[in-house]
């Protein structure tokens, strides 16, 4: 019988609309982690680990091997967007940035990347986003035009 095979990992990473702290809340933070976790799985993405910080998130998952990565993300961010405008207190005027990032993790760098978005709290004290998304870029051999990157 024939058989399919993949095990992909990617790194996603996506802002909220301007970089607005709509994340501030750390309750709403590990809220939000969960049902992207969730919502991820849903898409045939297995999550590894969600993280973030007051303006973006970070998720490792494994792609599905069925759908397409761009429709994953979009499909998972507008999920993502109606369920926070309809928690009680949340914010009506809540979006995400149009872009992402998507980065290719090897097998053997799986562990280094999940513990890099589980210390993303700390990591940013140092460092802000766009720094972030820069050296991720660099790291990734990309190019951004920065007038389109940063909606």
């Amino acid at each position: 019988m024939p058989q399919s095979l993949a095990r992909i990992h990617v790194h996603i990473v996506f802002s909220t609309k301007a970089r607005t702290p709509f994340l501030r809340n750390t309750r709403l933070r590990a809220d939000l982690h969960a049902y992207l976790a969730e919502a991820y799985r849903g898409q045939e993405c297995p999550v590894t680990v969600v993280g973030g910080a007051d303006d973006h998130v970070h998720i490792l998952c494994i792609m599905s091997k069925n759908r397409p990565l761009a429709d994953v993300i979009r499909d998972t961010k507008r999920s993502a967007s109606k369920w926070l405008k309809g928690r009680p207190g949340g914010a009506a005027d809540f979006r995400w940035q149009q872009g992402y990032g998507a980065f290719s993790v090897s097998h053997s760098n799986v562990t280094r990347v999940r513990r890099y978005i589980a210390e993303q709290e700390e990591h940013h004290k140092a460092q802000t986003f766009q720094e972030e998304f820069r050296a991720l870029l660099e790291r990734h051999g990309l190019e951004c035009d920065d007038r389109y990157v940063w909606d």
